[in-house]
């Protein structure tokens, strides 16, 4: 038996395999008008060739609270009734061919309003300037020196935001998807506020490591409220800035260290799996990004706190997948550029490791 198309249950849901789509922007919804944020037919191809290619758990895009909390102004968003009929078009899909729908619930904080990656290398769209608007943060920190400085957040903000995260839950859960995933990695908005190295705060969200966690853990309670109790939580994670772990760098970044504490408490506020990834929220950071980097990074969390976990991160090959699995490194595989290659990946890992997956009907020959 192949570990990796073992199904795995968490809560009453079974997903089929351990080989997962991870979130991929594709930067191609209408950044205005009655279809601004929803998905249209790229975003159902994109998905629902993953879907029929035998992929267990197909996680959408960042996919913003907000129209201020996109990436870009062409990012899917789920904020309004037009996008939650549209996403129903594609869960229901994805479920035809045996795959589970899982959603990426997001805000971009001080990284929103920016280009699509192929435009001026994804760079910052200054308020007034295009589709470009005035970002917000824990604090006035840009990203980089192109970057607007963000509004610093008030407290009526942040309650604002919590609500929301609990209402585009509330969206997903309708358009039919049966994960949450929350974005609280690369640098976007709640991994601003877990890090000292963006939230400079003095009030009751930023400073201590109880204080940086507050926003952080304020939404996972939100969308745990409204999230049925027998359907996953997930929560994304960047399990370190890369600041700290190096000793030449000298700035205090967040930690693997606080990321296996703050597992503890994810899993105490009832999220059922940590997607771990890293980087993202400082440009400059000294990164040495070779084949299944962060997979330890996932493997420290699921030893020390018994939390499930994702692994991310230059894993290309059935093999090594394969090893991550039964290994114990890792409960699941999310797979991003590798999938975009190679939409079919699952079928061939499995002919690869000699195991079942689902093939659709209309494909019966590739048997």
């Amino acid at each position: 038996m192949s570990a990796l198309f073992e199904p795995i249950n968490l809560r009453s849901l079974t997903i089929p395999n351990r080989l997962w789509m991870a979130p991929m922007c594709q930067y191609s919804a209408a950044p205005e008008g009655p279809a601004e944020g929803v998905p249209g037919d790229w975003h159902f191809q994109h998905l629902a060739a993953r879907a029929a290619g035998g992929t267990g758990l197909i996680l959408t895009e960042a996919t913003a609270v907000s129209p201020e909390g996109r990436i870009s102004p062409f990012d899917l968003g789920l904020w309004n009734d037009t996008q939650t009929e549209a996403f129903r078009r594609i869960t229901g899909f994805l479920k035809s061919q045996g795959s589970v729908p899982g959603i990426q619930i997001a805000h971009a904080g001080r990284k929103a309003s920016t280009e699509r990656t192929w435009v001026n290398r994804g760079g910052a769209l200054l308020p007034g300037e295009g589709y470009g608007w005035a970002p917000v943060g824990p604090s006035p920190v840009p990203f980089n020196e192109q970057s607007a400085t963000p509004e610093e957040l008030s407290k009526g903000q942040i309650g604002e935001l919590v609500a929301q995260f609990a209402a585009t839950a509330r969206r997903a859960l309708a358009a039919g998807f049966e994960v949450a995933e929350i974005h609280g990695a690369h640098g976007y908005l709640i991994n601003e506020f877990l890090s000292p190295f963006t939230n400079r705060r003095t009030d009751e969200y930023g400073g201590s490591y109880e204080n940086r966690t507050r926003f952080p853990l304020e939404v996972v309670d939100a969308v745990r409220e409204v999230w049925p109790d027998d359907l996953p939580v997930f929560f994304r994670i960047s399990a370190t800035d890369w600041l700290s772990e190096n000793e030449d760098d000298g700035r205090e970044g967040w930690t693997a260290d606080d990321t296996v504490r703050f597992a503890g408490d994810l899993r105490a506020h009832g999220i059922d799996l940590l997607d771990t990834s890293t980087g993202g929220n400082a440009p400059d950071a000294k990164i040495d990004a070779t084949p299944g980097f962060q997979v330890p990074f996932a493997e420290r969390v699921k030893m020390e706190t018994g939390l499930p976990v994702g692994a991310v991160g230059l894993i290309t090959e059935a093999r090594q997948a394969e090893k991550i699995i039964a290994d114990g490194q890792a409960d699941a595989v999310l797979l991003g550029r590798e999938l975009l290659r190679s939409p079919s990946f699952a079928q061939q890992a499995a002919r690869e490791l000699g195991a079942d997956v689902h093939i659709p009907l209309p494909y019966h020959r590739a048997i």
